[in-house]
């Protein structure tokens, strides 16, 4: 009995040691279970992160005919059918837009096109789609059994600088913002740039007010660790992080460090966990860690638009990663979880916006599979509901209600 115990012991400081994410780097697919597909079933996935709109804007298709998604689309990440097939039941759609359209001076124009193609993607396919602006909107277009779309902003660039353009997004249904997207800008500090203002800047402090009042989403992927603290100070209702993951297990730049989860719990935020495998998988972290400062230097290099995206596309050819799985994504979940609360962790995607995702998580109809590992780890049914979707949902509640008491 006293080797027993000792033995139970050794394994126990061992794990405490190691963490899941650091053993056996292969492990075994994971195989869906009735039970798991009947808990996903009872409650719907909101992801908050897609990238559709601006793949479909890079393939020259903002009229839906080339990639007609009411028909299989195997060249994307996203269709109808399989977003029906994975659960989703809300999505926040991006209205991304390159960060160097600073530079050029179009990013508010690229913007407003962007959140013109969500909008008739929302009327092209409307017994899919719903535009949603509130929680109850949400709730009304699931009992229509359609999914509720909602747009977020990727990247402060996009306002230019301006309360009023901030307002004008907020009318036209952004209900979240990205403070940043890969730079630095006059008034936030980029998690991948060099900072200018230490976090925000007095102005930056001003969207971040405003955001509050108009009951817009404050959104932490993205930005510096001191901007996360700057916005967490600043800010009255939660913040999200749309599609960001963590720092402990993946030491990437993007992700969410600890003393900012630590934060979230009292702050009542949610990380929405990203499942591009340069930010997610360990050691696919480590060597995309430059990614956004080789992409600068590209672009400078090759101001084409079709030279750049090749160009990018043999630096990943040159720089492989791996690809990380289910169990990857999940790992990330767990130690959300065990900092901040199960009631801080969600899902952002970022599906047709990266170029390698973990296996067993190829596109849209695959969270299934996420339902059945946090199953396979012990989470219950109530638990895996609220990170699906019941997080997000609250968090978007409280935001409305700061905005209502603002008013």
């Amino acid at each position: 009995m006293k080797r027993l115990l000792a033995g139970l012991i050794c394994c126990w400081v061992l794990h405490a040691a190691h963490p899941i994410w650091a053993q056996n780097a292969k492990r075994e697919p994971i195989t869906l279970t009735p039970a798991a597909l009947e808990i996903h079933r009872q409650s719907f996935v909101f992801d908050g992160h897609n990238d559709l709109p601006w793949e479909l804007r890079s393939r020259a298709d903002a009229g839906f005919v080339k990639f007609d998604i009411a028909q299989p689309q195997s060249t994307l990440h996203t269709d109808i059918a399989r977003l029906k097939q994975g659960g989703v039941g809300a999505q926040f759609w991006s209205a991304y837009v390159p960060a160097d359209t600073m530079k050029t001076g179009d990013a508010l124009l690229q913007t407003l096109e962007q959140i013109d193609l969500i909008h008739r993607l929302t009327r092209r396919y409307a017994e899919t789609f719903e535009l949603a602006r509130t929680v109850s909107d949400i709730e009304r277009i699931r009992r229509a059994g359609k999914i509720a779309s909602l747009i977020g902003v990727e990247g402060g660039h996009s306002i230019q600088n301006s309360l009023s353009v901030l307002r004008q997004l907020h009318a036209l249904g952004v209900r979240y913002m990205t403070l940043t997207h890969s730079d630095t800008l006059d008034w936030a500090d980029a998690a991948t740039d060099t900072a200018k203002s230490d976090g925000l800047s007095p102005f930056g402090e001003e969207v971040v007010r405003e955001m509050n009042r108009l009951g817009m989403l404050v959104d932490i992927s993205h930005v510096s660790v001191a901007t996360m603290h700057d916005a967490l100070r600043i800010s009255r209702a939660p913040v999200i992080a749309s599609h960001s993951s963590a720092f402990a297990v993946a030491q990437h730049p993007r992700n969410v460090p600890d003393e900012i989860l630590a934060q979230l719990r009292e702050k009542d935020g949610v990380v929405m966990i990203n499942f591009f495998s340069g930010f997610v998988d360990p050691e696919g972290a480590k060597i995309m860690a430059k990614m956004f400062d080789v992409f600068r230097e590209l672009r400078e290099k090759y101001p084409d638009d079709a030279d750049f995206d090749r160009a990018k596309a043999r630096w990943r050819k040159e720089h492989p990663i791996p690809r990380g799985s289910v169990h990857t994504i999940v790992d990330h979940i767990d130690h959300v979880v065990k900092i901040a609360g199960i009631e801080r962790v969600g899902l952002g995607s970022d599906f047709d916006g990266v170029s390698s995702l973990p296996e067993q998580l190829d596109d849209v109809s695959m969270y299934p599979y996420i339902t059945q590992e946090l199953l396979n780890r012990g989470y219950t049914a109530e638990q895996i509901g609220q990170i699906n979707s019941g997080n997000i949902l609250r968090v978007l509640r409280k935001a409305e209600q700061v905005a209502a008491e603002s008013r």
